[in-house]
């Protein structure tokens, strides 16, 4: 299968100038029919704190594009939405499409960043989704969440393969995310795409270093800095093969996740 990140800079609460520049910049990609698209954490706005000013009903522009770039490529496509909650705060989720079109799951954030009072406008999820994603049973995951292994190996024991992380990263922590990514893909013999924004805020610089990382942690495509898409060829016997050879994974201890620990 094939996997294709879209390393965007965004602008700023213009949810059509992104959705054009999301165009452009695929239709320099050759986009097989059942690939995966992968963009970033609301990368129809960028992140902000603004509810009021991002945030859309469930089924709004956001969701009917990204249905509409899932029918049109006839392809797995994932990316972040921020949605209006009853309460008037927001829910900061990635939504999966099939290549038919039809929404699979939709994943929240379990991890709202607190460091930037993330968890004060957005509500936090409660569970871990998979969904099959062509051969693979795959997990996103939103930003902050990579710094949490714990949630990815409660994913591998639902038998993710795959992790999407999408994400509006900072620069100021460009290694934590580089080491990261590959820290969750050797831990878990699993490929990762992990796709972040690139450009500026008016609070942040964001370097992109979007990734797509084999389940041995090497690097099978980067972007560096600056806009781009990335792909790579995911190879479903290839990972199966290793996790055979060297089964770690095998030798988990599940009872060292437990609450009671």
């Amino acid at each position: 299968m094939r996997a294709i990140g879209v390393q965007l800079d965004i602008v700023g609460e213009n949810k059509q100038a992104n959705f054009e520049k999301i165009r452009g910049l695929l239709q320099r990609e050759t986009v097989a029919p059942g690939s995966l698209i992968v963009l970033s954490e609301m990368f129809a706005a960028g992140f902000s704190l603004n509810v009021n000013a991002i945030c859309e009903e469930e089924h709004g522009e956001t969701w009917r594009f990204l249905r509409d770039m899932a029918q049109r490529f006839q392809s797995y496509v994932i990316g972040g939405i921020a949605v209006k909650a009853s309460n008037g705060r927001g829910r900061n989720e990635a939504a999966v499409f099939d290549p038919s079109g039809s929404e699979g799951v939709r994943y929240r954030k379990l991890h709202p960043f607190s460091y930037m009072d993330e968890d004060k406008h957005y509500i936090p999820g409660q569970s871990i989704e998979t969904f099959r994603c062509g051969e693979f049973i795959a997990a996103p995951f939103v930003c902050y969440d990579l710094r949490f292994p714990e949630i990815f190996r409660c994913a591998v024991r639902k038998q993710a393969e795959l992790f999407i992380v999408i994400a509006c990263w900072p620069q100021a922590r460009e290694a934590h995310w580089k080491t990261l990514l590959k820290a969750r893909a050797i831990e878990n013999q699993a490929y990762v795409v992990g796709v972040n924004r690139c450009g500026k805020d008016p609070k942040h610089t964001y370097s992109g270093c979007s990734a797509i990382i084999d389940p041995r942690g090497e690097p099978l495509a980067e972007a560096g800095n600056g806009e781009k898409t990335i792909s790579a060829e995911l190879d479903y016997k290839a990972l199966a093969d290793y996790r055979r050879d060297f089964p770690a994974l095998r030798d988990m201890r599940p009872e060292f996740l437990s609450e009671k620990m």
